[in-house]
């Protein structure tokens, strides 16, 4: 069976059989690439940025505490 075309890409084309995307340009494969590489960083930096978040809040909270623990044993 034969690769059926991808609408509005004419150098991708799919195997009816796997679903699995084929791209014969190369240049259009490396930037396609690039740019699901960068997307893939972005997420990864903007989920790092929620655990440190997370942690700072926590941390916070765990001064919150000690200062009034420190507050209540002076008066």
């Amino acid at each position: 069976m034969s690769d059926i075309p991808v609408k509005n890409h004419s150098d991708w084309f799919r195997d009816p059989d796997s679903g699995s995307l084929s791209c014969s340009n190369k240049t259009e494969y490396d930037n396609y690439m690039r740019g699901y590489i960068a997307e893939q960083k972005e997420k990864e930096e903007f989920q790092t940025l929620q655990n440190d978040v997370s942690a700072l809040k926590s941390e916070l909270g765990d001064i919150k505490t000690l200062l009034l623990t420190l507050v209540q044993k002076n008066s």
